[in-house]
């Protein structure tokens, strides 16, 4: 059930979603280290590198210092990387590599905040390559997303817009101008203390899977906390669904039929005590 629904109101609003340990159980650009080294742009030892580094995020969560270093160890890696090769590594591995980590109660909230009229709004620190086709099978509006530099069709390692902290509130200021969003009839998740500025600029805010500061904030402030515990394959939940639907509704035509029938006994039997009398 989506808390807060009760403030619904007329006005046009958004959903922003942090994408890593908020909506996927790991960190979205790290998970693809495999097929990038299977694809030719890395080499063993970074794959290794890759590992730990997502060890220590999940096992932590991410402070400044740390994004600062996960930063400078992206431009590193990326450096000289074929645009088109990236996408299509992340086209060819997308649901093996990211299907399986998504949080089912996550895309409960999405499928909720679409049914609510509100646009979903992926906002990450990761690569635009890798978020954005992620953000679509998730079927998320719009995607805010951290641009490397490109010449030549490669990236050159440097980064023309970094959407990490003060930063992802800027971002998302800036789309609600642009699309007429209400911040304060918004909705902001995310895990991380580093995301506190996105957070408090919506009207909204929730603390999903919090790191240890972001939940003293939360808790200090009111901010409701969520706990994301369950991993599911997309597929595997939209066959779910697909399936339960024609039992829902076989359920629901059932039902029908039973109260069309308890309403037709209890009919005959008030004529039939109507003609006794």
């Amino acid at each position: 059930m989506l808390v807060g629904m009760e403030h619904l109101g007329t006005s046009r609003s958004a959903a922003f979603f942090d994408l890593d340990k908020t909506v996927i159980a790991r960190s979205s650009t790290l998970a693809f280290s495999r097929p990038f080294y299977a694809g030719g742009l890395i080499n063993r030892r970074t794959v290794l590198r890759s590992a730990y580094a997502q060890f220590v995020y999940l096992l932590g969560g991410a402070d400044h210092d740390q994004m600062e270093r996960m930063r400078e160890y992206l431009s590193a890696m990326c450096t000289g990387w074929d645009v088109q090769t990236v996408r299509a590594i992340v086209a060819d591995t997308l649901h093996h590599i990211v299907d399986p980590i998504v949080y089912d109660e996550a895309v409960t909230l999405i499928e909720e905040h679409r049914a609510a009229g509100r646009d979903v709004v992926i906002v990450s620190s990761s690569g635009f390559e890798v978020v954005e086709p992620i953000g679509r099978m998730l079927g998320a509006d719009k995607v805010i997303a951290t641009r490397m530099v490109v010449a030549d069709g490669k990236y050159t390692g440097e980064i023309e817009e970094y959407v990490y902290g003060p930063h992802k509130a800027s971002a998302i200021t800036d789309l609600a101008a642009a699309e007429g969003y209400v911040l304060k009839d918004s909705y902001g998740y995310s895990d991380s203390i580093t995301d506190e500025p996105m957070l408090a600029a919506v009207g909204h805010p929730f603390a999903v899977n919090p790191d240890r500061a972001l939940r003293r904030v939360a808790i200090s402030r009111d901010w409701p906390v969520l706990d994301f515990t369950k991993p599911v394959a997309l597929t595997e939940r939209t066959r779910f669904h697909e399936v339960r639907r024609p039992a829902v509704a076989a359920t629901a035509v059932g039902a029908g039929l039973a109260a069309a029938g308890v309403l037709l006994y209890a009919a005959r039997r008030r004529a039939r005590n109507t003609g006794a009398a």
